[in-house]
């Protein structure tokens, strides 16, 4: 019972009268008396918990041999009623915000720290469902595999292009980067990047190292981060077309810059 009470909870109903319907349902019609009873409610609450209800349109309160007794709204008709009442005030939520956020003028130049990986990738469903011209990516398999749909999605809208990291056969345009000794690395952190129109940006590390990302529509962050996938792009391009063994000069450059032994 006590489970059913915190769902109701959820849908806007306080403590008392979740207990109060869930006390219905279980004995049918009764009176305010055996409600209180049943669920602990004080009788000296229960009566203004129960016109509430009826005020509600969840309770039906009727007069029976000079008593007044109470029934439950059937539980497929409340639960009807619940997914409506929930739909208008999301609807009528969801204007207002978007309103609201289309007229409140925003900072200019955020960077915002985003945390729990699904919010991080529900932000990253929204980009891509607003590009509008062009996305740009630098993902490894882990997070690839879960916005891969997302990834096609605008990819019959928009070009999405860019580098992916252990991800075999990646959606057109966007190149698979070549095993190196980096990539196989166990100390290598597996950052992803995600741009869209040059506007907004995603980025951060593995879900598997931390729940965390940024967001930015700062547009130094987004050239510089757009650059560094596009300067990966050609080195990689350039590795698989050169005939020379430009994987061990890279690799020893890598580390003299890096000062890695």
């Amino acid at each position: 019972m006590e489970n059913i009470v915190q769902q109701l909870k959820k849908l806007g109903f306080n403590e008392y009268e979740a207990k109060s319907y869930v006390s219905l349902v279980k004995q049918g019609t009764v009176t305010a008396y055996q409600v209180s009873k049943d669920s602990g409610i004080p009788r000296a609450r229960v009566y203004d918990v129960l016109g509430n209800l009826v005020e509600k349109g969840i309770v039906l309160k009727e007069e029976i041999n000079n008593n007044t007794q109470y029934s439950p709204l059937p539980v497929e008709i409340f639960l009807k009623k619940a997914q409506s009442d929930w739909q208008s005030n999301y609807e009528i939520v969801s204007d207002s915000l978007k309103q609201l956020e289309l007229t409140d003028k925003k900072p200019d130049n955020r960077v915002m720290t985003l945390k729990d990986r699904e919010t991080i990738i529900s932000y990253c469903q929204v980009l891509l469902k607003k590009a509008e011209k062009r996305v740009v990516i630098s993902m490894w398999d882990d997070i690839y595999d879960v916005l891969k749909e997302d990834l096609k999605e605008a990819a019959s809208r928009v070009t999405v292009q860019g580098i992916t990291l252990h991800v075999e056969n990646p959606i057109e345009h966007v190149d698979a980067h070549r095993i190196t000794p980096f990539t196989e690395a166990a100390s290598s952190e597996h950052w992803f990047i995600l741009s869209i129109d040059a506007k907004e940006m995603i980025y951060g590390p593995s879900f598997k190292e931390r729940s965390m990302a940024f967001y930015t529509d700062d547009p130094i962050h987004i050239y510089l981060l757009e650059d560094y996938v596009w300067h990966d792009v050609l080195v990689n391009r350039l590795v698989q077309r050169s005939q020379d063994d430009l994987q061990q000069w890279i690799t020893a450059e890598r580390k003299a810059f890096f000062m890695e032994n």
